[in-house]
């Protein structure tokens, strides 16, 4: 089936481009122009018509890459018009009847250049990456990854993996056999080196997901003390409803922010406090999960809502920083407990001391970035396979102490079958779906 669709963004624009891929690919074109096709790889001007009479639509720029050397390894052109919505249109719609040629579905350019050995899984999704950052250090790893450092690394440990299963099968197939005794002794000198490696890679506090995925801060706080305002502050735009009704907030508000080119992704939760409404109850049981599962907490407080006893003492952190808001209103009778947990005092409404809170911030993220050139996991699906490699290593090595080398042979497979997972060199296809759907439509 040859497929195509719009590969430039969406909506009126100076120039668009539309990728046409597949074994009727030149038919296709060649329809639209007709004539023949250009030389490969070479620009040339062309006009673009109807495939049923002359009538023009209009004239850009052809572009022919014939198999296999093109994105997806097949034969492709890429035909570059006046980026007006009409144009397009037109031209996918020409394109929609002709046989055999249907329109792409997300990510399917990449999965066929994947699928046709011409990137790895790993450059695929750092492709996709890529067309998503927002940030320049989102930009910086997805080029690190795609100049494939970490296929280098993912591969050298799996090659290494099945030099020790070839010594292992062969310690099967001839056990009668004196094999010599630094192989033996190097099986369990290989496995625990490159063990010590794979959770070396797992000791790097996450801070490739979180580059990918923004740095995650979560406000938090009773109610009526601020947060939707410090939130649309931060944002610089009005993204949560603010009023003076305590409980206006019941459902968690998300804003992506670009802090000094770092990405994050900033919560704003519902009040905590004693609550007899069950909508209520359920956001403030949002709130405290995502609490939780954050990387940074600002809890806002105001002088009058000091109080240890309760969720206030639950949450302060290592990954908390206290706030007190509305310091123009009076804070002489404050809690003088709260002074050890070095609080910012401040007042949202008057926008005072909020560039302290704002570099407060910062350091933070400065801190859990600080090991970002030496990240090689960005999803949590390298994460998984590489937890999954070393429990399967430590299943090897017990068994291999035990001398039931048929097991252990086992478990060393699937310790490799997770490793060539990561890149792609094993049969990943329940895996595809959901890596090539977070792609837009044309890549």
């Amino acid at each position: 089936m040859t497929i195509y669709a719009l590969s430039s963004g969406p909506g009126m624009a100076g120039i668009a481009v539309i990728r046409v891929s597949g074994p009727r690919a030149a038919d296709a074109t060649k329809l639209l122009i007709k004539s023949e096709l250009p030389k490969p790889r070479i620009a040339t001007i062309k006009k673009f018509n109807k495939i049923n009479n002359s009538e023009l639509i209009d004239e850009g720029i052809l572009i022919w890459f014939p198999s296999p050397h093109s994105y997806t390894g097949e034969d492709m052109s890429e035909i570059h018009v006046h980026g007006s919505i009409a144009v397009v249109r037109s031209i996918l719609d020409q394109l929609s009847k002709i046989e055999d040629c249907r329109l792409a579905e997300p990510g399917e350019f990449t999965k066929l250049a994947f699928q046709n050995g011409k990137i790895n899984l790993l450059k695929a999704e750092s492709i996709s990456d890529l067309i998503s950052a927002e940030t320049e250090i989102q930009r910086q790893q997805a080029i690190k990854i795609m100049s494939g450092k970490s296929s280098e690394k993912f591969n050298s440990l799996r090659e290494k993996l099945l030099k020790i299963l070839s010594n292992v099968e062969a310690k099967i197939d001839f056990p009668e056999d004196d094999l010599p005794d630094d192989v033996i002794k190097n099986i369990k000198i290989d496995s625990e080196k490159v063990r010590n490696e794979i959770e070396k890679i797992l000791n790097d506090q996450k801070v490739g997901e979180r580059i990918r995925e923004g740095f995650k801060i979560a406000i938090i706080g009773p109610a009526n003390a601020g947060k939707s305002s410090l939130l649309n502050y931060l944002s610089n735009r009005d993204v949560a409803i603010v009023s003076e009704i305590a409980g206006t907030t019941r459902d968690v508000i998300e804003a992506h922010l670009n802090l000094d080119g770092y990405p994050v992704v900033i919560s704003d939760t519902a009040g905590i406090r004693e609550s007899q409404n069950e909508i209520e109850k359920k956001g403030i049981k949002l709130a405290l999960k995502r609490a939780e599962d954050a990387d940074l907490n600002i809890i806002v407080i105001e002088p009058k809502s000091v109080n240890f006893t309760g969720f206030l003492n639950d949450l302060i952190s290592e990954k908390s920083i206290i706030v007190i808001n509305k310091i123009d209103l009076g804070y002489k009778n404050i809690n003088h407990q709260i002074e050890k947990f070095n609080p910012i005092f401040l007042s949202i409404k008057k926008e005072t001391n909020l560039d302290e809170l704002i570099n407060r911030i910062k350091d933070k993220l400065k801190n859990k970035f600080v090991s970002s050139n030496d990240t090689l996991i960005t999803r949590e699906r390298h994460r998984q396979s590489l937890e999954a490699c070393v429990q399967n290593l430590k299943n090897f090595d017990e068994k291999n102490t035990q001398e039931d080398f048929d097991k252990a042979a086992e478990d060393l497979r699937l310790a490799t079958r997770h490793l060539g997972m990561i890149v792609g060199k094993v049969d990943v296809e329940e895996i595809l779906g959901s890596i090539f759907s977070d792609f837009c439509i044309g890549k």
